[in-house]
């Protein structure tokens, strides 16, 4: 493995599982200093358990509003002595129909999906306006197109696409902004979806016919994505949002 993220200290948001806990595996595994945030403790304890504690930290916290994000951002600065790389990962789907969605879905899921990277980038960017840092951010392709089946989750990722192009603009003298935008990719959170539909095979059968290429991404196939925007090697790339979807934004 290469050693290119050597001395660099990155916190992952929803890093105990899917996207997230493969991106915090890579980063660590090419040299960096990784805290790993989960939204409760067992999760964290569960990741390590599996990874160990070799440079790895966890902390836990709900990212659901402006307080909690500036308290869990803090206490991952002060484990890790600085910061470098804030990726932020965590988030919540359901399918819900538009004319289905109710104050509390719309809440819940704005809060979590766009609110928390709002507020995380918020509270990491003085640090990372210090270190000449970069923030990745996990967006959706339902943030790049329309999004029937979820519209309540699309506004929310199509708000990630746009906070992270406003960053980057703000701030391209310091500190780069990027988002990976995956189509649908084989994580717990979809089987937990496909789990609460009549037919759960026929939902995930058609969660992998939807790509052109036949198949869903795997998690540590956003993860090299999201370790390329982190990396030197893209330090000249700010601003982006990159669809990583089998080709399904290149027609029909």
């Amino acid at each position: 493995m290469s050693d290119r993220f050597a001395g660099k200290k990155a916190f992952v948001t929803g890093g105990a599982r899917g996207i997230g806990a493969a991106t915090a595996r890579a980063l660590r595994d090419e040299g960096a200093t990784v805290v790993v945030g989960a939204r409760t403790r067992h999760s964290v304890d569960a990741f390590l358990s599996v990874y160990g504690s070799e440079n790895f930290a966890g902390i836990e916290g709900d990212l659901s509003n402006r307080d909690a994000c500036h308290e869990v951002v803090g206490r991952a600065i002060e484990v890790l002595g600085g910061l470098d790389i804030l990726v932020n990962s965590a988030g919540v789907f359901e399918d819900v129909a538009f004319e289905s969605v109710t104050q509390t879905h719309w809440d819940e899921t704005l809060n979590t999906n766009l609110a928390g990277v709002f507020f995380c980038c918020q509270a990491a960017m003085p640090s990372l306006v210090e270190a000449g840092g970069n923030i990745v951010n996990v967006a959706s392709d339902a943030g790049l197109i329309a999004y029937a089946p979820a519209p309540t989750y699309g506004a929310s990722k199509a708000g990630v696409v746009n906070l992270t192009l406003t960053l980057a603009y703000d701030y391209a003298e310091t500190v780069r902004v990027n988002c990976v935008c995956p189509g649908n990719v084989e994580t717990d959170m979809l089987v937990r979806s496909a789990a609460e539909m009549p037919d759960p095979d026929a939902y995930l059968a058609a969660a992998r016919a939807r790509a052109p290429a036949g198949r869903m991404a795997t998690p540590d196939e956003i993860a090299e994505a999201i370790l390329y925007f982190a990396s030197d090697r893209a330090g000249f790339t700010t601003g982006v949002a990159m669809p990583i979807d089998g080709g399904g934004r290149a027609g029909y």
